[in-house]
């Protein structure tokens, strides 16, 4: 498997390129070589042959000339063979002819038998026809190949004869061999050699590779603070240096996209608005906290699911949205927990791509107007209210200054009666205005606290004693009781009097004859002051409780205007105890009574008169 694994890498590859380009370079030079040596040997051997044939030709010619009609045949004859076997030639074979082809001589002792014999090879015959270049290639019956050449042998203008050669070519052969294993050893150590040397030469150019692999597997899992070693400044010194500044400008790149992300991270986790992303399709891709909070998410956020159906929207909404020209909606959503709705304002902004013009998305920004809408709503109501307050006694102060001018005036008991009635719608106003201008510096923060260290005993029984009257008419008994470990704590003594004259003035009114009033203050375990006021009148229902500290709310409305009220007390006494920094509470069963508690800091409030 690591055999097949390192012929698939590139130093291999490179390895295997090198030797091949060798060998092919090698096996054509070979070839060339080899036939070109085989071709010139085979040359100069034919050469010489012919060489001989020419010079053995020439003198046989003139053995011919000198013997003919002086000398008998047996003397030619062996002039002949001595000639013959003077002319030596290694593995060959040396005939002479005559006119008819006849072999008269032959310079190997075996085929003596075939003198006085005729040659018919075709190289005969053409010699023996005057042609002089005579040669062909044969196959001895032993397997051995040999080179054939004849030529005539020429006496005045006559061919009296030929010469006859038939050379082995085994020493050629022979040779031929030698060379080529010469050849074939060099072919091999070259081979070797260029394996060594493609081995050192690959390892050059892939070792840098092979550092630059290391570093991009670290850089791709985010070890940034590696170089790659620069080994030259060739190609690869260069793509060193650009694989260092690229990894440079990676490590920077990405840092600085981690900080605009951990950036928008925690924008996006501190917004007071609720921020949500989706894709083309509508589907959602991103969302903060609050947002889920808003849109009542339990658990992982909803990431994948469509839009409009997070935030309930209708069909036309829906088509808007997906073709980009929704821009705002206002949405009752359920938060978590199971609280009532809030009112969300929902801005839709599409994302176009930058070709094309598509709309590569939208972002959602989602705003808790809840508040605005309540605070739109009470102001509504309040101006409502305050309308209606100030509508009644004018109107009743009208009718009777009315009837004063139309002749009431003269009848002096009734004008002292319609009077009285304007005193009183008078006051009623004139205290209405003055609860709503209190309430205004509340609310405003320009009523500052004159705090003071107070007798807590010594102010409930003031004001016990300031209702002394209205508590002896109705027979309604009260009773202070402040506890030990509590004496004195740093308040307003004047706002607080107000309050507690407030919710003594509701307890007298709701308390029928014969009931009690209880004042009472003692320490918290918290180190608070809790003051709270005990009676046994009528009660309150239980749906009345949660909205009894809102301004110009009643109970009964009738009876409490009738009563003289203005609706502002408990909204008063709520104000000036946050003012001090506590908190008012109450708790009421209907026929059975009420208790009303305040809490307020036991020590000197930070930043106010003292």
């Amino acid at each position: 498997m690591k055999a097949l694994s390192f012929f698939r890498t590139i130093q291999a590859r490179l390895i295997v390129i090198y030797v091949l380009l060798i060998l092919i370079a090698m096996q054509l030079i070979g070839v060339y070589f080899v036939s070109s040596m085989k071709n010139s040997l085979t040359d100069n051997f034919t050469k010489d042959l012919k060489a001989r044939a020419e010079m053995l030709s020439i003198l046989t010619a003139d053995k011919f000339g000198s013997e003919t009609g002086t000398a008998d045949e047996e003397s030619a004859v062996e002039s002949l063979r001595g000639m013959v076997n003077n002319l030596y030639i290694n593995g060959a074979e040396i005939q002479v002819l005559d006119a008819s082809g006849k072999i008269i001589t032959t310079s190997v002792p075996s085929q003596n038998d075939y003198v006085g014999q005729r040659n018919t090879q075709t190289v005969v015959s053409r010699a023996l026809q005057g042609i002089s270049d005579n040669e062909e290639y044969i196959i001895a019956d032993d397997n051995v190949r040999k080179k054939v050449v004849a030529k005539p042998v020429i006496s005045g203008d006559k061919v009296v004869g030929a010469i006859y050669i038939a050379a082995d070519m085994k020493d050629l052969y022979a040779t031929m061999s030698r060379i080529n294993s010469v050849f074939l050893s060099g072919l091999l150590l070259a081979l070797a050699l260029t394996a060594v040397l493609g081995v050192i030469l690959a390892h050059t150019i892939t070792h840098p590779i092979k550092e630059m692999t290391k570093h991009a597997t670290a850089v791709a899992e985010g070890r940034f603070n590696r170089k790659v070693p620069v080994f030259g400044n060739d190609e690869i010194g260069q793509l060193s240096q650009a694989f260092n500044y690229m990894t440079d400008r990676l490590r920077e790149a990405l840092s600085q996209n981690e900080e605009e992300k951990e950036k928008l991270s925690s924008i996006l986790a501190n917004m007071s608005d609720g921020v949500v992303a989706t894709d083309e399709s509508g589907a959602v891709i991103l969302m903060n906290t609050r947002a889920a909070l808003m849109l009542g998410a339990e658990g992982p956020l909803p990431e994948g699911a469509p839009l409009d159906e997070l935030l309930g929207l209708d069909h036309e909404q829906s088509g808007s949205l997906a073709q980009g020209n929704a821009q705002s909606a206002m949405l009752h959503l359920s938060p978590m927990g199971g609280e009532d709705p809030n009112i969300v304002r929902v801005t839709f902004t599409p994302i176009h791509r930058r070709e094309g013009g598509r709309i590569a998305g939208t972002i959602a920004v989602l705003q808790d107007v809840t508040e605005q809408e309540n605070l739109e709503e009470s102001r509504r109501e309040f101006v409502a209210n305050v309308s209606h307050e100030l509508r009644t006694p004018l109107t009743t102060i009208k009718s009777y200054a009315e009837a004063l001018d139309d002749g009431a005036l003269e009848d002096p008991q009734l004008a002292v009666r319609f009077v009285g009635v304007i005193r009183n719608e008078t006051e009623r106003m004139i205290r209405l205005v003055t609860d709503l201008l209190h309430l205004s510096r509340l609310d405003s923060k320009e009523s500052s606290l004159r705090i003071q260290q107070t007798d807590i005993s010594e102010m409930l029984e003031d004001v016990a004693d300031r209702f002394s009257f209205q508590i002896r008419q109705k027979r309604i008994h009260i009773s202070t009781r402040v506890h030990k470990e509590i004496a004195t704590a740093w308040l307003d003594r004047d706002q607080i009097d107000q309050v507690l004259g407030n919710l003594v003035s509701n307890a007298l009114k709701y308390t029928p004859e014969g009931g009690t009033i209880r004042l009472e203050a003692h320490k918290t375990e918290d180190g608070m002051l809790a003051v709270s006021v005990r009676d046994s009148g009528i009660g309150i229902p239980k749906k009345d409780i949660e909205r009894i500290f809102e301004r110009f709310y009643r109970v009964d409305k009738a009876r409490s205007r009738n009563m003289g009220g203005t609706g502002l007390g408990l909204s008063i006494a709520r104000e000036i105890v946050k003012a001090h920094g506590g908190s008012i509470s109450l708790q009421s069963e209907l026929n059975e009574g009420s208790l009303v508690t305040f809490t307020l800091p036991l020590m000197k409030h930070r930043g106010s008169e003292a």
